[in-house]
């Protein structure tokens, strides 16, 4: 395989929001009296569908309705702490080293993620930016994925996708896509590993193996 295009992950790849992600989490979870979970354990047990990663750490069932409150308390916890967040440090230098087209695509609602990129300098880089059209977040990536290489135009094929976890990697099968795993992200370097996946420990490292495969 010879990809041509590359689609980047945001949240975890690109964007190096770890920390605000699982204080978010834990603003989520204290609505309800729960303890806390830190960095290392949220590496760990991160998962798409989010409602399976709650249950797992609250250790009970997470209805639909429950889903939704928490969704919105972590979205407003994170977007309060987004000032604070930057690029991954390699990022502008990957994505520059790519030499076919990019793309973007998110699991952040997409009225926030357009603008949200051209405040990162990155206004003019990719092709197609697509973020969630939802109210509510937490779904697998598959769908959007495919959604997304759809409206590029582009098959699945002749594209490597670039993410930090797991989800990332099963969508990227659902379409016959590459992947290459980032370990900077909300999934244990150790998990990745174990997926077999090529792994990078920095994004330019990744695009590197991206144009390996």
């Amino acid at each position: 395989m010879t990809a041509t295009h590359l689609v980047w992950d945001w949240n975890g790849t690109l964007l190096d929001d770890l920390h605000l992600v699982v204080s978010s989490t834990n603003e989520a979870f204290a609505s309800l009296g729960a303890r806390a979970v830190d960095a290392d354990e949220h590496r760990r047990t991160f998962r798409r569908p989010v409602a399976e990663f709650y249950a797992e750490m609250l250790g009970r069932a997470v209805n639909e309705e429950e889903f939704g409150r928490l969704d919105r308390i972590f979205h407003d916890a994170y977007r309060l702490g987004l000032t604070d967040i930057t690029l991954a440090a390699d990022a502008m230098t990957a994505i520059k080293s790519w030499p076919g087209t990019q793309s973007l695509l998110s699991m952040w609602f997409h009225s926030e993620l357009v603008p949200a990129v051209d405040t990162y300098g990155l206004a003019g880089v990719f092709t197609r930016v697509d973020g969630l059209r939802t109210e509510v977040g937490g779904d697998l990536k598959a769908g959007h994925l495919a959604r997304h290489l759809e409206g590029l135009g582009v098959p699945g094929d002749q594209v490597v996708l670039i993410g930090d976890s797991l989800d990332d990697a099963y969508a990227a099968d659902a379409v016959g896509a590459a992947s290459v795993l980032y370990t900077g992200g909300f999934t244990h370097p150790v998990r990745l590993r174990e997926s077999g996946r090529p792994v990078a420990d920095t994004l330019l490292e990744a695009v590197n193996l991206a144009l390996s495969l």
